[in-house]
């Protein structure tokens, strides 16, 4: 498994991934899952990849190398719709040579990609492509992609990232998404790669590979982890049978009548006296609620 998210932005592009493909009881795989195509001054984009390791190492050859019958490349197209066509053309191809062969035995074809980058005077466009070759587009209702383990990372970016969201809270914000994704799921593992793309730069504007060593990286973990807790602290206890208007913490009103769904025990099981009393079923519950 892996974790990766791109965010498109006002000021440019952020991409995050890590490196895990596999977390084995006595192994643990390691590959960059992050590939940069470049021409400085012309074109930058950014492949991000999730799924079999096969597959997206394929899919990357045939991008780098391969042109269309009309010698059209990722190299030299106008711009970057043409260029995502182009990376859903190289999945379809790979489909039609490996995916018969890969379901003999039993394996389906898996791979997830985040495309985005800038091609001359056109603005910043990112892409989630599908194994079935086809693409979305982030516009500013939806501004950022996430493929592999992304349900840990998402809370804090929904929260957060606008269109107009900066370069740097975008890519601090991604960190944090990513040590979320880290600290519950183990098959998303170190080093990290962060790539951060100011518009009109038409090359690498930063990049850094993260590993346990990096320091603003270990002050995101260290500090996130502390204000998470003093934020839970620091909130009200829930008071329970109170009038709505004595406390603005009720949980449960002196006058709401809340009742769980009782399971009824088989027959023999004895109740003390004090437990006897009558069980709500579900069809009484409904009925109730409808008084």
């Amino acid at each position: 498994m892996t974790y990766c998210v791109g965010m498109r932005l006002n000021a440019g592009l952020v991409f995050l991934s890590d490196s895990r493909t596999n977390a084995g009881v006595d192994q643990v795989g390691t590959f960059r899952k992050m590939s940069v195509f470049e021409i400085p001054g012309e074109r930058m984009m950014v492949m991000m990849t999730a799924g079999n390791l096969s597959i997206s190492q394929s899919i990357r050859q045939l991008i780098s190398e391969s042109h269309g019958e009309d010698g059209r490349s990722i190299w030299n197209v106008a711009n970057m719709h043409e260029a995502a066509r182009m990376v859903g053309d190289a999945v379809r191809q790979v489909h039609a040579r490996e995916a018969k062969a890969l379901a003999e035995f039993g394996i389906d074809f898996n791979v997830s990609i985040i495309f985005g980058g800038q091609i001359g005077d056109e603005r910043c466009r990112l892409f989630q492509i599908y194994a079935a070759g086809n693409f979305i587009e982030a516009h500013d209702e939806n501004t950022y992609f996430q493929i592999g383990e992304a349900k840990y990372g998402k809370p804090i970016i929904d929260r957060v990232v606008a269109p107009t969201t900066s370069l740097d809270d975008a890519a601090k914000c991604a960190l944090i998404s990513m040590d979320s994704t880290l600290r519950s799921n183990v098959s998303v593992g170190l080093p990290l790669d962060l790539l951060v793309y100011e518009s009109g730069k038409l090359a690498v504007t930063h990049f850094v590979t993260i590993d346990e060593r990096n320091q603003y990286f270990q002050m995101i973990r260290n500090t996130w982890g502390h204000q998470l807790k003093r934020v839970f602290e620091g909130l009200e206890y829930p008071v329970w049978d109170a009038a709505p208007e004595s406390t603005a913490h009720v949980l449960h009103s002196a006058t709401t009548a809340s009742r769980p769904v009782r399971v009824t025990p088989p027959a023999g099981v004895a109740l003390p006296a004090a437990q006897r009393a009558p069980i709500q079923t579900l069809t009484q519950q409904f009925h109730d609620g409808q008084q």
